[in-house]
């Protein structure tokens, strides 16, 4: 299944990689429809990282003494098609998605005549700000970024210390044990991860052209699958916070 996982995460991210090429090369790609259309791609596969992500951290909840949690991440991490192929196409992907967030926010903008038209209708508050809760996630990014990420590339490229398998849940552990702030910003961060991903997923189905029949369905699907994103983290950082 894992494997499963890796193709589908390759096959969508070679998509993100045609249109940013189009995009750089065809004028067409002006259009605000393409970049919408670009845009959803690059969430959908985003959103497929995420419940990766969140499978494989659930395990450090397992009773087992974080045995499954350090035999998955230690995998992960020395894994050369993980690291050196989808790693840098996950940096790749997060990095376009928010760009071109950043671009149709600033382009909606100045085709707003009167902006005070946009604060009278009936979008919800999250359409209506989905770029300061994009701000928001990508801040929190930079903190997660900075918890695991810098340590695990300092460990082994910079000071170049041998493979430990199983340093991984203790290492998950002190990040949250007591550590009330963190927690704190991490869960915060979640809730607002879980608002952005119920609008976007909607926006992107509708982006790419789904029926209204099927639109229902896949609405149900994407409020599932927020909270599901939502509660499961924020249980996974209460969980470490608490229990040693």
């Amino acid at each position: 299944m894992f494997f499963i996982n890796l193709i589908v995460q390759l096959f969508i991210q070679f998509v993100d990689l045609y249109y940013i090429v189009i995009f750089l090369t065809n004028a067409k790609m002006k259009s605000s429809i393409i970049k919408k259309i670009s845009m959803a791609l690059s969430g959908l596969f985003l959103v497929i990282f995420l419940a990766q992500h969140l499978a494989i951290n659930l395990t450090s909840i397992i009773p087992d003494g974080g045995k499954t949690f350090n035999t998955i991440s230690h995998f992960m991490g020395y894994n050369p098609v993980v690291q050196f192929i989808l790693q840098p196409i996950l940096i790749f992907g997060v990095c376009f998605h928010f760009i071109m967030g950043f671009v149709l926010e600033y382009q909606n903008n100045q085709a707003r005549n009167e902006k005070y038209i946009y604060h009278k209708t009936r979008s919800s508050w999250i359409s209506k700000n989905m770029i300061i809760t994009g701000l928001v996630i990508l801040a929190f990014l930079g903190l997660h970024f900075y918890d695991f990420w810098v340590p695990e590339i300092e460990y082994k490229y910079i000071s170049q210390e041998s493979p430990d398998p199983l340093k991984y849940f203790h290492e998950l552990k002190e990040k949250f044990y007591g550590e009330t702030i963190r927690t704190i910003i991490y869960c915060f961060s979640f809730i607002l991860l879980g608002m952005h991903l119920n609008h976007g997923l909607a926006s992107s189905f509708q982006s790419i052209g789904v029926s209204s029949y099927r639109k229902k369905i896949l609405k149900l699907a994407a409020n599932i699958y927020s909270l599901i994103i939502s509660i499961g983290f924020i249980s996974i950082a209460i969980f470490h916070y608490f229990i040693h």
